[in-house]
């Protein structure tokens, strides 16, 4: 049983972002938790004071609420998925903490603005407070992003961190959802990699070679930009979704953040899993 954890606020991208899952688990058994979070003078409670519960506003909020998970529920014909309805009042990365706590929750899938490309361009700090502050996988997914099978996988990466079971238990079984091809990318204005990152990297390689053997390939760049080596692949079509592990956390704020505003700054229509020990 696979537990998904959907914050949603039926805007078109946060009901896109749970299609897309669906779609994803299409063919594993899987509940989902659809989490609402609402702000606190919603609730009828001000200061941990409770103020007339019950109030029109809350209970139109409520109805709204049921009405729309009425919806998701009612439009879905896999036997094999299951929903659930949770809605909170408060800080949104402070209820998705209590959620994946209490629900034992392995994926978070987020929906976000996308745009074609990789654009410096701020689209959502809660995404960014997720990837950073919750350790739990993360599937983003553009607004303008639609399912296909994973027939092609990136996984950028700088050699520096240990690759251990968890992340590439994830990576094998994302691969063989869809029987797909793992692109491993480095970019560097360096002519070799150091020691560390070469352990790293042969260690990375055993795997794969046992596991994937011809499914997988490793690019080197060279002087390119790690981010316009992933708009490369991005635009010439030889990526599905992107993936990255959460542990080298320099190497992502690289990536997907601005450095002066600390915010997410990535644009693409391609999916990106965010993979956590």
């Amino acid at each position: 049983m696979k537990h998904i954890l959907v914050p949603i606020d039926f805007s078109e991208n946060s009901l896109n972002a749970l299609a897309y899952a669906k779609e994803l688990f299409k063919n594993t058994t899987s509940s989902f938790y659809i989490l609402h979070v609402g702000n606190l003078n919603q609730s009828g409670i001000v200061s941990n004071s409770l103020l007339s519960f019950g109030t029109n506003k809350e209970l139109m909020l409520k109805e709204k609420f049921k009405s729309n998970f009425l919806k998701i529920k009612e439009s879905n014909s896999n036997r094999k998925h299951h929903f659930w309805a949770i809605q909170e009042y408060g800080n949104l990365i402070d209820k998705i903490r209590e959620t994946v706590q209490s629900k034992k929750i392995d994926l978070i899938v987020m929906g976000t603005k996308g745009a074609s490309g990789i654009k410096e361009k701020i689209i959502g700090s809660n995404t960014g407070d997720v990837i950073t502050k919750v350790p739990v996988n993360l599937l983003v997914v553009p607004e303008n992003a639609t399912y296909t099978e994973l027939k092609n996988i990136s996984f950028p990466t700088d050699y520096n961190i240990f690759y251990s079971y968890s992340i590439l238990n994830t990576i094998t079984e994302l691969l063989h959802m869809n029987e797909g091809f793992l692109h491993i990318i480095n970019s560097s204005t360096k002519k070799k990699i150091n020691v560390v990152q070469q352990k790293n990297k042969a260690y990375l390689q055993d795997y794969l070679e046992e596991v994937f053997e011809n499914y997988h390939c490793f690019h080197r760049t060279g002087n390119m930009k790690v981010k316009n080596a992933i708009e490369d692949f991005t635009t010439t079509g030889k990526t599905d979704m992107i993936l990255m592990a959460a542990k080298n956390i320099n190497f992502i704020q690289q990536i997907l953040f601005d450095n002066h505003i600390q915010k997410l700054s990535f644009q693409t229509k391609i999916p990106l899993f965010v993979v956590h020990e």
